[in-house]
């Protein structure tokens, strides 16, 4: 979802906004442009929070807590030494 999703809410909610407000041609009987206006504005704005929810939660960093490194170290008389080492 994503900013894709962002993208393609906001296309809705304006495809919406147009059905409901701009457009004024006679419909048949049952069907009225401007319901499917505000399903389109509803279903857009709830889609865009989503997105916006999904976006955040992808864009957190993962770096928190500790950090564990393993390495080897060899001294000055070329000894070997394994060093476990624990950053907070």
């Amino acid at each position: 979802m994503g900013l894709i999703g962002m993208f393609f809410s906001v296309v809705a909610i304006a495809a919406g906004a147009v059905m409901y407000w701009a457009v004024t041609a006679t419909q048949g009987h049952g069907f009225r442009l401007s319901t499917v206006g505000v399903i389109l504005m509803v279903v857009g704005a709830v889609g865009l929070v989503a997105s916006t929810i999904v976006f955040a939660i992808s864009r957190q960093s993962t770096g928190r807590g500790n950090h564990t490194y393993d390495r080897e170290a060899t001294d000055s008389q070329g000894r070997s030494t394994a060093v476990h080492e624990e950053v907070h």
